[in-house]
């Protein structure tokens, strides 16, 4: 949703401000629209305070399979700070089958399990206590289908591939993704390119890394659009798919306020040991691994 959603938000709108003067009054109004459409507030209302006073920013950020009838689970969580006075990104990814407790419901189950039983406010409340307690300032939340639609607004992304391997599944296409640098030219191609585990030694680790790594050149291909058609895309893909609690003036201050946060990247993955209890597969996330994420955390938040 490395990773941004929210930065490439943040990206419409720096660009918005540097078109020229015969569009700027257009896309400002269809920015703000579609930040409009995008806004909500049932993962709670969010830290407005922290964004105006250019304080450090935690996000949790969700990729989910929404259907209609049908709400789907949170496959990709990433538990993201931005911290304007170090110039630093951090995002660490939670692998969907790690094993908690599902705040809300009293039980023990895969953490993408909460966004399934009680929606994003159950999912956020999950996360929180699993990382310690650490609030989250703002959530935002993805359709992964979204991802396939943003990849095809900004004309395809390139991204570093470390395997080579056919398309699988129900995204067979006869896709072969070659080791070594590659175009995902189409957002079809991208989704059967993050999507991929069975194939991948690293499982679910290594489909988290695609993910963020498609994410990352989204926000970069972001950088680089100067089509007002390009724009619009872009803004549809947004609207139709995307759900935060960031409002336009938040999106506004990220904008102009975190955008060197990309200067410094810090990509990592909580670790655990893979179990089979009562016949289902989950990954055990220990004690000391778990202090460490709360830490790491911690210390992007105090800096």
């Amino acid at each position: 949703m490395k990773k941004k959603i929210l930065l490439t938000i943040g990206s419409i709108i720096v660009l918005l401000f540097a078109a020229g003067a015969g569009y700027a009054w257009w896309m400002y109004h269809s920015v703000a629209s579609t930040a409009g459409s995008m806004y909500e507030t049932s993962g709670g209302k969010g830290n407005h305070k922290a964004i105006t006073q250019k304080n450090p920013i935690s996000l949790l950020l969700m990729g989910v399979d929404e259907r209609q009838g049908d709400r789907g689970r949170s496959d990709t969580i990433i538990a993201t700070t931005l911290n304007p006075n170090t110039n630093t990104m951090q995002m660490i990814s939670i692998p969907r089958d790690t094993r908690t407790e599902i705040v809300g419901r009293g039980t023990i189950d895969k953490i993408n399990a909460a966004y399934a039983y009680g929606g994003t406010k159950m999912a956020e409340d999950t996360v929180q206590q699993f990382v310690g307690g650490i609030p989250f300032d703002f959530y935002i939340k993805i359709n992964m289908q979204g991802m396939s639609a943003l990849v095809d607004a900004v004309g395809g992304v390139t991204v570093n591939n470390k395997l080579d391997w056919h398309d699988e599944g129900y995204y067979k296409k006869g896709y072969h993704y070659q080791r070594g640098e590659i175009t995902l030219d189409t957002g079809a191609k991208a989704m059967g390119y993050v999507r991929m585990r069975h194939l991948d030694p690293q499982g679910d680790f290594g489909r988290n890394q695609r993910q963020r790594d498609v994410i990352m050149a989204i926000v970069n291909k972001m950088s680089n659009v100067s089509s007002v058609s390009r724009y619009s895309q872009i803004l549809n893909a947004l609207g139709g798919n995307v759900k935060t609690n960031l409002t336009f003036d938040d999106m506004k201050n990220l904008a102009f306020n975190y955008r060197n946060t990309r200067k410094h990247t810090i990509d990592y993955e909580v670790k655990g040991q893979g179990q089979t209890i009562n016949g289902i597969y989950y990954l055990v996330v220990g004690a000391a691994e778990k202090q460490r994420v709360h830490d790491m955390i911690q210390e992007q938040m105090n800096n």
